[in-house]
């Protein structure tokens, strides 16, 4: 009996923030966690987005189970529509990443050849060797996922993007309990987020985030402009509450962004009080005290 290795090969987000790409991969299986962009330092003049090196997946792409995703975001996201054009294997992910992620492959027009699909925490799905089940993680976007990797020689554990957030703004926190059961069955491995852990103290709950943008807003005299990712659906939604309780109008200014506000509108991410949001040319002729502009 051959003894087969697995093998975990980063190719992203390991001592960066951004770019985050994880492969995995035992014997003629491979699934990838994560297809992120890296935005730019100061020391890169003209650059737009930072991409992984994806030369090893390309030369074993036969190999290739799935891309997986653990949330929404750009970091963890944005690489894909350059990832795909190259190598067309189908990407799983959690509902809000899903939607998020339609919206981004239609604007590339790969929307028809891409397999996409979605997951739910709980279930467990097999990849060639891999067994895998997503389980739930707090983030500053809804549905961020964990995952177990069930492999031939143990199980590992990636945590994905997460803090600990007993009073989450979508009601759903860390599946603590699921994370101790897998502690007390064995974990061979876990791959952990460490961002800021080497600063002292806490991170605060997303209320307390929600509460600055209602006083900087209820504060503001004139016109408020608020720049975000576009895949920040959370802060927009804080945004557009903050707008509504303090009587303005609200506007998205920009393509991703306009898109993505749809998409999470329709899949109820996002809701406002009738009339709150505006298009940007009805928004134009508000006077200043009145209107939130929103843009990437």
């Amino acid at each position: 009996v051959i003894n087969k290795t697995l093998k975990v090969i980063p190719l992203g987000g390991l001592g960066e923030i951004g770019k985050n790409m994880m492969v995995f991969e035992y014997g003629d299986d491979i699934v990838v966690i994560d297809c992120g962009v890296l935005f730019p330092e100061e020391d890169m003049p003209g650059v737009d987005l930072v991409l992984p090196d994806i030369r090893y997946l390309i030369e074993n792409q036969e190999k290739i189970r799935a891309i997986l995703i653990t949330h929404g975001h750009e970091d963890h996201t944005g690489a894909l529509p350059y990832v795909l054009s190259q190598i067309n294997v189908p990407v799983f992910a959690p509902r809000l990443a899903h939607g998020l992620i339609s919206v981004k492959l239609k604007e590339h027009n790969l929307d028809k050849q891409t397999e996409l699909n979605q997951i739910e925490p709980g279930v467990n799905y097999k990849f060639g060797s891999f067994g895998i089940e997503f389980f739930r993680v707090c983030h500053s976007i809804p549905d961020a996922m964990g995952i177990v990797i069930d492999t031939p020689i143990g199980k590992v554990i990636h945590t994905g993007d997460f803090k600990i957030d007993h009073t989450p703004v979508d009601g759903k926190p860390t599946d603590l309990a699921l994370l101790a059961r897998l502690g007390s069955d064995g974990v061979m491995l876990l791959l952990s987020d460490s961002t800021y852990a080497e600063v002292r103290g806490y991170t605060p709950s997303e209320q307390v985030v929600k509460e600055a943008i209602f006083r900087a807003i209820g504060e503001a005299k004139g016109r408020v402009l608020v720049a975000s990712f576009a895949s920040l659906i959370s802060r927009i939604q804080h945004v557009i509450e903050a707008a509504a309780y303090h009587d303005r109008k609200i506007t998205f200014v920009g393509r991703s962004m306009v898109n993505n506000v749809a998409m999470a509108q329709e899949m109820g991410y996002i809701s406002a009080p009738p009339g709150t949001i505006v298009p940007l040319q009805e928004a134009i002729k508000l006077s200043s005290g009145r209107l939130v502009m929103m843009t990437t």
